[in-house]
């Protein structure tokens, strides 16, 4: 299939994510938000993060207005019924996004592809609820998104060969380098990453070291970028919880259970730099 037109649904952190970096590789794009104010808030950001790189000198002006006259944002999902793949990006729960997938069924033209930007859940859950299973895959991006690398390309038991191709070559179209996945539960990154992550709120539970100390033992003694709570923060302490669940439902292991620590502050809305509060405090 010749891609033309994208779609994305959701304009969030990961959604407007995703319509830039499709708006920057040349594709016209509709961007689908609930309400006019999450809309004009993730438009916002996206117009944001390229004013941006033209003070930096990364970008010229005239090539900001050029991507964002491509960006077309809407609250209507029947909008995104004349594009060839539709990205959803919506929160990583399963009902939801089977209810998402159901209705973008019933408004894309039939050799559309579906594809869904889940970090952990299975494929195979979402592509049922729709009447192409065949023709749904997963599109695992990495926040931010302008500027990871990565996309993580998921085929289920019936994804087929030519979809799951398409899918593989988009991601490339866009400047990223996918890697092949199977349907399971974390895919490749947070099959490994997610256990670390809890791993550390264990330690701090069982005071092995104070937040600041086990970042600083992590980044200075691992190489790492950044310390386990200063990702925690920047993923989201909710949507860590809610890949740790999902590993735990599939595997049954004790490991990937959620500690207690986590759980609570979910529940207070302490979830990181989004809420201005997770294991560090943010001022805007």
């Amino acid at each position: 299939m010749q891609i033309g037109k994208v779609g994305v649904v959701g304009c969030g952190l990961m959604g407007a994510g995703i319509a830039q970096v499709a708006a920057v590789a040349g594709y016209s794009v509709v961007v689908r938000e609930v309400n006019d104010e999450l809309l004009a808030k993730g438009l916002g950001r996206i117009e944001d993060f390229l004013a941006g790189s033209v003070r930096k000198g990364k970008l010229e002006a005239a090539r900001q207005a050029e991507i964002m006259a491509r960006l077309q944002g809407t609250t209507k999902l029947d909008d995104l019924a004349g594009c060839e793949i539709i990205v959803e990006a919506v929160t990583e729960n399963m009902p939801l996004k089977q209810q998402t997938f159901k209705a973008l069924d019933a408004v894309a033209k039939p050799e559309a592809l579906l594809a869904s930007n889940t970090s952990t859940l299975c494929i195979i859950d979402i592509a049922v609820a729709t009447q192409r299973p065949e023709r749904v895959v997963g599109l695992h991006f990495f926040n931010p998104v302008p500027l990871m690398a990565l996309v993580e390309v998921i085929r289920s038991i019936v994804t087929s060969d030519a979809t799951f191709q398409a899918a593989f070559d988009f991601a490339a179209s866009l400047g990223k380098q996918p890697v092949a996945t199977v349907d399971k539960p974390g895919f490749i990154v947070n099959r490994l990453l997610v256990p670390y992550m809890i791993d550390a709120v264990r330690a701090l539970e069982e005071g092995i070291g104070s937040i600041e100390d086990i970042d600083k033992a992590m980044k200075l003694g691992c190489g790492y970028p950044m310390g386990p709570f200063t990702l925690l923060d920047l993923v989201g302490l909710d949507t860590a919880m809610y890949c740790a669940e999902a590993l735990y439902e599939e595997f049954r292991e004790s490991r990937f259970a959620p500690p207690t620590l986590l759980r609570r502050m979910v529940r207070a809305g302490q979830l990181g730099r989004k809420t201005g509060k997770g294991f560090y405090t943010y001022t805007t």
